[in-house]
């Protein structure tokens, strides 16, 4: 069952009388804010991570090269 056009107005209607125009652009702030918050946290993850991939990276190299050097020596 869809929702008619007056059935939405009058929805529409009881949400700005119980909430106000004020109260709502307040809200979409807020969620705004919330979004901005939640995006600026995974990419400080992102950040995080990335000098953990490079030491691995790093030490694998090191690895290596040790084991290079042990070969060359015998």
């Amino acid at each position: 069952m869809q929702p008619s056009l007056w059935q939405l107005l009058i929805v529409a209607a009881l949400v700005l009388i119980l909430f106000g125009r004020g109260r709502i652009s307040e809200m979409m702030g807020d969620v705004g804010k919330g979004i901005r918050s939640f995006k600026k946290g995974i990419s400080e993850d992102d950040e995080a991570e990335k000098p953990a991939k490079q030491i691995e990276a790093n030490t694998a190299v090191s690895e290596d090269k040790a084991a290079q050097k042990i070969s060359e020596k015998e």
